[in-house]
Order: structure tokens, then C-alpha cells, then sequence
């Protein structure tokens, strides 16, 4: 029997542009804290190894502190952890794996699987590498990794891959898909018993054999993933397998609709964002439909302010943010404008009628006035 932890993706030193200020360095810190805490999970479990099935880094051009960081959190796990380059950082002329930096730091129980030929990791377990030696393999790198396997009994082989499976990418000319069917022949075979998988981040299982998964990445990095934030806990022999979760994530990324049409959506809005304990390790991608108020959009202006001051981030989807704003007289009555002031804002007015950016532009401008006025009182 073989008990490991399957992991990926942890994309260390990947970076966000929409970040607040010390959200990133957050969310930085977050990717190193989960090194630890894989290694806290195979302590607690007793796990024989760590596989990191790809994208262990975002890039081969991240910078020297991260790899040495990324290096002394690898030291302090107390099993064997295995690499695998993928198409975020091949094993290619540039690749940091073989750079000084990488080779002159890395701890003892780590190694980089370079090839495809079996490497005997525990007593009758073997695993076999499919690394990414370029950023766009010309073939089914699994495939060419099992070929030339045969049968061993008694013998366990994991294989390490990352990329696409073709049973579940939307481009079927993609020479690198890996093909469901030709691994599911090798399992039936017993050439080969797990396929450990990095490279889509949602925690996935494919095929009915329960021994092809793709393991997630620790923490989130997009809106799209489902359960992201986990490693795999696999007890593996040639009859069974069983898979355990196990959540490592700090971090969420949350996409929210609310439909806003007057002053109690705009309470009910505020409340339900602040309730998150977990703000300053949030990104929170918000879409909004209804109909304000210039006076009422600018309260949902304010809010929104006030919601970056306290969550990692909070974009405003392009696709889904769907506000009609539609300025009354009550808007602007306690203003008390007169002369030139009195005829800016009335032909911002017929401006804001339109549905053009220019509208746009003066239901802001009209917005931001209102907010600046109720500042001043």
C-alpha cells in the first residue's frame, strides 16, 4: 500500500493586478504558509511522500527570493516532496530547476522528476514523471510516459502528469491533450494504478475508476474554480483506492449578485458584506442589477469604497454589472446650486438620460457631486 499527498498548481510568486494595497504580499505569504501546512497534513497522516504534480512555480523567471523561500518551506516538510515541471515552469534551457539558485539550495527531500524512467520512492512503489520540458508539448506526454511500462505484480506505479485530459477540454486539436482512454487501458492493465494530475485548479475526479484526479490547487486563483483550497490524501494499492480532501486554503475568491432598487437593498448590501470574517483574504467580484437613484448610487459609491478599504479586492464584473441609474429632482434639492453651477448640473442631467458612455460619465460626475455635497454637510 502507498499513502502520499497529491498536490499542484501552487504557482508561487503569481502576482494580481487588481490587489489592494498589501493584499499582495497577503496573498503571497498565504502560498508559503500552504507549504507548511502540507507538510503539518502528511505528518498528521502519516503520508510516505508529497507529489507536486506541476506549476509548482508561476513562472521560470520568478524571482531568487522566492525560489529560496519556496526552498526553505520545502526543507521543514518532514517527507520526500517530488516536483514535476509543468507549462508554467518547464523543464526547458531556462528552466530555474537547473539553475544555481535552485541547485545549490535544495534541501535533501526534494527532488525533480527529470524523466519519465521509475523512480522507487518507498518499498514496491514506483513513481513515474510526464515533465514538461517545453511550454507546448507536441504529444500526450502520459501516453509516452506508459508506454513502454509492463506489468509488475506487487509493484505500485503512480504516474505524475499535468495538462488537459481530452474528456474534459474544449480544444480536441491540442496535441498535448492527455487521452482518458489510453490511461484507463494502463489501470485495466496494471501498469500503472493512479494518475496524479495538476494543471486545472478544481478539485476533479474523471473517469469511473476513481483513480484520476486532479487535486486542485491549495489556494485559489480565479472565480471559475470549484472547490479549489485542497491536497489530496491517497491510500493506494492495487485493489483500492480511496481519496480523502483535505482543505489548505486561507484564501477565497467569491463572485456575489445582489439586485439593488432602493435604500433597504442598499442596508441589506452593506450588511451582507461585512458579515465576512475573512475580508483582507477575499476577492470578492460583485455583480449588481436594479435601478437607483443619482442620490442612491452615490451611497452604493461610498460602500463600495468603504469594501475595498477591508477585502483583498473587489472587482466589478464587466459582463454582469447592470445598474440603471436614473436621477430625480430629490437628488439634487438640498443642493442649492445657482448660476453656472445649476446649469452644469442640468446638462449633466440630459446627458445622464443617454445610455452611451457619455451617460455613463455624467451618472458619475452626477454620483460624486452628490457625495461631495453630503460630505461638505
Amino acid at each position: 500500500m502507498a499513502r502520499f499527498i497529491h498536490t499542484g498548481d501552487w504557482q508561487l510568486g503569481m502576482t494580481r493586478h487588481y490587489f489592494t494595497d498589501g493584499a499582495q504580499e497577503r496573498f503571497s505569504q498565504a502560498r508559503f504558509d500552504a507549504i507548511a501546512r502540507i507538510g503539518e497534513l502528511a505528518r498528521e497522516h502519516a503520508a510516505e511522500f508529497v507529489v507536486v504534480c506541476g506549476d509548482v512555480f508561476e513562472t521560470n523567471q520568478v524571482d531568487r527570493r522566492t525560489v529560496s523561500r519556496a526552498l526553505d518551506g520545502l526543507a521543514r516538510v518532514p517527507v520526500p516532496v517530488y516536483l514535476l515541471p509543468g507549462n508554467h515552469d518547464p523543464l526547458d534551457a531556462g528552466s530555474l530547476y537547473r539553475q544555481p539558485t535552485f541547485t545549490q539550495r535544495k534541501p535533501s527531500n526534494v527532488r525533480v522528476l527529470e524523466t519519465s524512467e521509475p523512480l522507487e520512492v518507498a518499498p514496491g512503489v514506483e513513481l513515474v514523471g510526464a515533465p514538461w520540458t517545453s511550454k507546448r508539448p507536441l504529444e500526450d506526454l502520459v501516453a509516452r510516459a506508459t508506454r513502454g511500462l509492463e506489468p509488475r505484480p506487487g509493484r505500485l506505479r503512480i504516474v505524475v502528469a499535468h495538462g488537459a485530459l481530452d474528456a474534459l477540454s474544449p480544444n480536441p486539436d491540442d496535441p498535448a491533450l492527455i487521452e482518458l482512454a489510453s490511461f484507463e487501458r494502463a489501470l485495466a492493465e496494471r501498469r500503472a494504478h493512479y494518475l496524479a494530475l495538476g494543471d486545472r485548479h478544481s478539485l476533479t475526479s474523471v473517469g469511473s475508476t476513481g483513480r484520476v484526479r486532479y487535486a486542485g490547487a491549495p489556494e485559489p486563483t480565479d472565480f471559475d474554480e470549484v472547490e479549489p483550497g485542497h491536497v489530496l490524501l491517497v491510500e493506494l494499492d492495487d485493489a483500492r483506492c480511496q481519496v480523502e480532501p483535505l482543505r489548505v486554503a486561507t484564501w477565497g475568491f467569491e463572485r456575489r449578485e445582489f439586485r439593488l432598487d432602493g435604500d433597504a437593498d442598499l442596508d441589506a448590501f452593506a450588511r451582507t458584506l461585512e458579515d465576512n470574517p475573512n475580508k483582507a483574504r477575499t476577492v470578492l467580484k460583485l455583480d449588481l442589477i436594479g435601478t437607483l437613484t443619482i442620490r442612491q448610487k452615490a451611497r452604493l459609491d461610498q460602500a463600495l469604497e468603504d469594501l475595498e478599504d477591508k477585502y483583498a479586492a473587489v472587482p466589478l464584473s464587466e459582463r454582469r454589472t447592470e445598474l440603471a441609474v436614473t436621477p430625480n429632482d430629490a437628488d439634487f434639492a438640498e443642493l442649492a446650486l445657482s448660476g453656472f453651477g445649476a446649469a452644469a448640473v442640468a446638462r449633466l442631467r440630459e446627458q445622464a438620460a443617454t445610455t452611451d458612455e457619455l451617460g455613463r460619465t455624467a451618472r458619475a460626475a452626477l454620483a460624486l457631486l452628490v457625495r461631495l455635497s453630503e460630505r461638505r454637510a
